[in-house]
């Protein structure tokens, strides 16, 4: 099945700085990201086009779904559950205490809603600080891989096995781990050339094409499940972040952009840095899980 995708449409120049965490939740017809430096949760339901902001008290990398207006969030040195109607915490769980400099980057729940999520050095002084972490159901915390620089993704293609970036490596790894949430096998799927940006978000289809942003490449490319590059979809600017499927039929794909690292003299030539924007595709995602909590 050769891959068809529309021109992006921007639904929202919301001039994110660090745009990222894209969450389709079907049962509010909305779809949620973060701006991680600006520390803001946005909100564009795609029925009304109604537009809100939440602004949070810590730099944000993701936010999930629980159930009905409760979500999990991805926060520096914290992973919070909170209602997000009425602002009141439930839960919260603290991640890596002894690393004070770190944050929380990408995270996305899998195929059985266990979370999944890396941290990294906020400051960015090019070490390999971070490491990546899975939430299971009774909130225990597993440390499953370590010596990131920027952990991105992940992205589910089955309970098993998924993929996993490190951004600044430019590399997309392929890991199967084990029911002790041990690594049985980590390979490199994907390796990113040096003019091509660097590999961020991603998200798999339902024929298990893995759609990957580029990170100062203005596009996706979508490669197959033996790694060669299919399709490819440019971006009228230059930083795109993540990426998820959505919309009705799930067939649309809502994108975030970011304003980091754009010179100012290039803004005019990037004017839709920071947008969310929304492409339709004959292909459909894989419908996102809830965060499963007991």
């Amino acid at each position: 099945m050769k891959i068809k995708t529309s021109k992006p449409e921007t639904l929202w120049h919301a001039k994110t700085m660090l745009g990222e965490g894209t969450l389709w939740v079907p049962s509010l017809k909305s779809i949620y990201f973060v701006d991680i430096k600006k520390r803001k949760i946005l909100i564009f339901n795609t029925r009304s086009k109604n537009k809100k902001i939440i602004n949070i008290d810590k730099e944000i990398g993701f936010i999930t779904h629980v159930k009905k207006n409760i979500f999990l969030l991805g926060l520096k040195s914290e992973i919070r559950i909170m209602n997000l109607r009425n602002r009141k915490i439930l839960k919260s769980i603290e991640i890596e205490k002894d690393k004070p400099l770190n944050r929380i980057n990408d995270g996305k729940t899998d195929l059985v809603g266990r979370l999944w999520f890396g941290t990294m050095d906020n400051p960015e002084r090019n070490i390999r600080n971070g490491s990546l972490y899975c939430l299971d159901k009774k909130l225990s915390l597993y440390k499953v891989d370590t010596k990131y620089y920027i952990p991105n993704g992940p992205a589910f293609i089955n309970k098993n096995t998924f993929l996993h970036t490190d951004s600044l490596r430019k590399i997309v790894f392929k890991i199967k781990i084990n029911k002790n949430y041990n690594i049985i096998k980590k390979i490199k799927f994907i390796k990113f050339s040096k003019n091509e940006g660097f590999p961020d978000g991603m998200t798999i289809d339902s024929k298990n094409n893995v759609w990957i942003c580029h990170f100062g490449g203005s596009c996706i490319t979508v490669y197959n499940s033996y790694g060669k590059r299919i399709h490819k979809i440019d971006f009228p600017t230059k930083n795109i972040t993540n990426c998820t499927f959505g919309g009705p039929y799930n067939n649309e794909i809502f994108v975030t952009s970011a304003l980091k690292g754009i010179k100012k003299k290039d803004i005019k030539k990037y004017k839709f840095s920071g947008s969310l924007f929304k492409i339709k595709t004959n292909i459909k995602g894989i419908i996102s899980k809830s965060f499963n909590i007991i």
